[in-house]
């Protein structure tokens, strides 16, 4: 439960920022059908973020690639008409590469790329996305992105850098480089798959704030039940789709459903900062934190505990720090 209003608002780690329980997640304001298997047009994506900035969320997390820019955009024109970032909300976004270029020059083209967009002189949270799909010394080694991201934190331009990605054995060797500020994993640590464990235990020892993003796992665990048969948007596991049935069935027995207990997960781990939560139109903001403010009963975690999905149908296999 995030019922108290001093547990509402958090530092993030060690940054100096202070962020909400809750998170609004920039990617469906892209509108990428071929992702989410709907658009988000353009005046409902900026209506979104509107009634974000109305309410007690105080983190909107996007991406320069989220689009080709578009969620970029479309949060800048919503800060526009708002009259400005409002006081207390906090905008981060993420470097992206061109194409195979995640260089150091892309890297600060994509920070002047997000500030233009954005209309922001000033980027609190810059975090380095996605980057397994490169290799490791390209991107750590001398002179690359990571050493970019560095020295435009300490020469002051951005603000904290965090790292952002997927595959928790790739993004542990960047958490172990100790210079990131936040990790943002998605799809590893909700109620289906818990791969990122001991990736978050050891960001939480080095002080760094954790954003927990994907806690629907692409939308099956906040899916009517029977209706979504892909976990991360790939296909689920049979031995999966069964314990998301059973699931429903113990969250209707205690008077709440699937979705609500997904993203308490989230919230009730005091590992994680912030929890991520994409919005796509602005009726869900206002019950996204309806729903984080709902008291659950204690008895509900053990029995969800009791159907966590075997390691070896997660995302990732499990690995020891």
């Amino acid at each position: 439960m995030v019922a108290a209003e001093d547990s509402w608002t958090r530092p993030l780690g060690a940054t100096g920022l202070q962020v909400s329980a809750v998170a609004a997640g920039g990617s469906p304001l892209a509108g990428m059908p071929w992702l989410y298997g709907y658009d988000v047009p353009f005046e409902r994506a900026v209506a979104t973020v509107l009634a974000v900035l109305r309410g007690p969320i105080s983190l909107i997390d996007t991406a320069n690639a989220y689009g080709d820019g578009e969620s970029e955009r479309r949060i800048g024109e919503a800060l526009r008409r708002a009259g400005g970032l409002p006081d207390g909300v906090v905008v981060a976004t993420k470097v992206d590469p061109r194409g195979r270029d995640y260089s150091a020059a892309r890297v600060r083209a994509s920070v002047a790329e997000s500030r233009d967009r954005l209309g922001l002189d000033h980027l609190p949270l810059v975090q380095l996305h996605d980057p397994e799909s490169f290799a490791f010394e390209e991107i750590a080694g001398p002179g690359g992105a990571v050493e970019e991201l560095v020295a435009l934190r300490d020469a002051g331009e951005i603000g904290a850098i965090g790292i952002a990605g997927g595959p928790v054995q790739e993004m542990a060797r960047y958490v172990e480089l100790g210079v990131f500020d936040v990790l943002l994993v998605h799809n590893r640590w909700t109620l289906l798959d818990r791969s990122a464990g001991p990736l978050i235990a050891d960001a939480v020892g080095r002080g760094m704030g954790v954003l927990n993003a994907a806690v629907y796992g692409g939308g099956i665990l906040a899916a009517a039940p029977g209706t979504s048969a892909s976990y991360a948007y790939q296909a689920a596991a049979q031995e999966t789709l069964d314990r998301v049935d059973a699931m429903h069935l113990i969250c209707a027995a205690h008077g709440t459903d699937l979705a609500t207990a997904a993203l308490h997960f989230s919230l009730r781990d005091p590992q994680v900062t912030s929890t991520v939560v994409g919005l796509s139109r602005p009726e869900r903001v206002a019950a996204t934190v309806e729903a984080a403010q709902v008291e659950l009963p204690d008895e509900l975690w053990p029995e969800l505990e009791a159907l966590l999905p075997p390691e070896r149908v997660w995302l990732d296999a499990p690995f020891e720090h």
